[in-house]
């Protein structure tokens, strides 16, 4: 058996040939493009593995434990916004150089980025059937549809604290989207008047709403910026599509609650 080195731990050999050019002859900005967007793909992995941890600290009454999670999160949520830049350094011409040779593969595809969605209270059951030429994509984002959410693990951890959480949302159908609940929003009030340290999670809670939304909203201004209004790659509504999804917090009785402070 061969000594582990930094070359087999991080098998850099299969990992840096994975950069498979498509465009012929070879156009130069394609190799930025797949780049960029396997790294997303590595940081979706990533974010998943943490808020699935938060989840399971927010189970066990852990709330220490999953702020470091979520802030965690959020300094990747920095990084992937701030990858966004890098992609705007592509001009519009650089990247029709290659557009073409993409076919109909498109970001709106990415599977993990969907689990995102579904782990964070955003569930679409139309997402699942976008998925279905791919049995092991649909298969996790059953699972993640099937499964509580990271507002679901907070709600359940509020409960355990011996707040009046109302049974509508412990109990509510985690496969339905999250909604605003007036009675669950009078015990986030209570806890901001009188739990500061219940509180501060549901600001890094805020926080990841708000990353998430900032992201979106870079997304669309790259895309725009790039392709105009013209259809997204692979027959995707582009811009159009991605400027609906701003301005819809994941955790809308964080937000609704404000006014009641």
């Amino acid at each position: 058996m061969s000594e582990l080195n930094y070359n087999s731990y991080l098998q850099l050999d299969d990992l840096l040939a994975l950069q498979t050019l498509q465009s012929a002859p070879e156009e130069h900005d394609e190799m930025l493009f797949i780049v960029i967007h396997q790294v997303y793909e590595l940081w979706f992995k990533a974010v998943l593995h943490e808020l699935d941890e938060c989840n399971r600290e927010l189970i066990v009454d852990e709330p220490i434990r999953a702020s470091h999670q979520l802030r965690r999160v959020l300094r990747i949520f920095d990084t992937l916004t701030a990858q966004i830049g890098v992609l705007e350094t592509m001009t519009p011409l650089e990247f029709d150089s290659f557009r073409a040779f993409l076919d109909r593969s498109s970001g709106f595809q990415s599977s993990q980025f969907r689990e995102l969605e579904f782990l964070l209270g955003n569930k679409n059951p139309v997402v699942l059937g976008w998925h279905e030429s791919h049995p092991e994509n649909l298969a996790a984002l059953q699972r993640r549809y099937d499964a509580p959410t990271v507002w679901d693990a907070f709600v359940h951890h509020a409960g355990q604290r011996g707040y009046p959480v109302p049974d509508e949302a412990l109990n509510r159908v985690v496969t339905e989207p999250v909604v605003p609940m007036p009675a669950m929003q009078e015990v986030l009030v209570e806890i901001y008047q009188h739990n500061r340290s219940t509180a501060m999670l549901c600001e890094l809670l805020v926080d990841l709403d708000e990353a998430l939304q900032k992201w979106r909203y870079r997304h669309v201004m790259m895309v725009q910026r790039t392709i105009g209004t013209r259809t997204g790659t692979g027959g995707s509504e582009g811009a159009e599509y991605l400027r609906s999804t701003l301005f819809k917090p994941v955790f809308p009785d964080l937000w609704a609650c404000r006014s009641r402070l």
